[in-house]
């Protein structure tokens, strides 16, 4: 996606979440901005949020048994991260198949700049700044005869999507890959409300600046007047969806100015904006969601610490 195309993109989302005449919303994807991805990686090393060590313990743990299987009948592969961040997670399973080409997919330059220093000793890396379907099809285009995708989606990131959503990506990816091209997916496990609710929202307050700095970016791009005093972070959890919602709640009732729309938004004292949601999955959870998308379960590793696991899907 171009900057103008991503600025785009970014008016259409605010205008269309924040003037909405029920729940206000703002897609996470937005949280990525150079910023944003800084904050994300401090977010990784506090000690309330497992997830990042788990999924870490399990890649640095299992590196050689993913690239076999991946590589299973001696087929060259070609890896795809989807998200990549800081590229760390991506490092072992590359080291582990070798010499190999490499295309993080991020809609950050600074987070793509960053893979490519962590894994350049590692891989053959070719950054990707595009949406994750774009990036696969540009990678795929590049593939040699014979040559096998591996697309990492890692970090527990599908949860990101509300169901119908997670689905519609998994499909994407599956149209986009041939059979026998293998998918390694990150997925979150439920656990205990508590434990799940510290991890979103630490002392050190890193996830609230996380969260709020979704309006600095509106702010900056599309010329608003988001005054952050107003806003205080607020996680929550949905048992019966298995989820961790994320929200801005209004401390006052106030307008903010969308100067670049032309807009006006209103906020009534303790109205939320919801900008994230994150699922939790289990075992049956995750081999429905496979078979969904024409996936055949080929391993899954779980992490007994936190519970987390990184499934190897095969494309059928």
């Amino acid at each position: 996606m171009t900057p103008a195309a991503a600025l785009s993109q970014l008016a259409s989302d605010v205008r269309d979440g924040l003037c909405h005449p029920g729940q206000k919303t703002l897609p996470s994807r937005w949280f990525y901005d150079d910023l944003g991805s800084a904050l994300f990686e401090a977010i990784t090393a506090l000690p309330e949020y497992g997830l990042t060590r788990a999924d870490l313990r399990l890649i640095d743990a299992q590196a050689p048994a993913i690239a076999a299987a991946a590589s299973s009948g001696g087929a060259p592969v070609r890896v795809v991260e989807l998200g990549g961040g800081s590229g760390r997670k991506a490092r072992p399973i590359l080291e582990a198949l070798g010499p190999v080409d490499y295309h993080p997919i991020d809609v950050s330059a600074a987070a793509l700049e960053l893979c490519r220093r962590e894994t350049g000793a590692a891989a053959r890396v070719h950054p990707i700044q595009a949406t994750y379907i774009e990036g696969i099809d540009i990678a795929s285009s590049e593939r040699r005869a014979g040559e096998r995708l591996l697309v990492l989606f890692l970090g527990g990131n599908i949860g990101n999507f509300d169901p119908p959503c997670a689905k519609a990506v998994l499909d994407d990816v599956r149209r986009s890959l041939e059979p026998g091209d293998a998918l390694l997916l990150g997925a979150d496990f439920v656990k205990p409300e508590s434990r799940l609710l510290a991890a979103y929202d630490d002392p050190l307050g890193v996830t609230a600046a996380f969260n709020r700095n979704v309006l600095v970016r509106i702010d900056r791009e599309l010329g608003a007047g988001f005054d952050l005093a107003n806003f205080a972070h607020e996680a929550r959890y949905d048992a019966v969806h298995r989820r961790i919602e994320m929200h801005l709640r209004a401390l006052r009732a106030h307008s903010v100015e969308l100067g670049d729309l032309q807009l006006e938004v209103r906020f009534h004292q303790g109205e939320t904006i919801w900008t994230e949601s994150s699922h939790k999955f289990d075992l049956p959870s995750l081999a429905a969601m496979a078979a969904r998308a024409r996936f055949r379960v080929a391993s899954v590793w779980t992490d007994r610490e936190w519970p987390f696991a990184e499934s190897l899907w095969i494309a059928q």
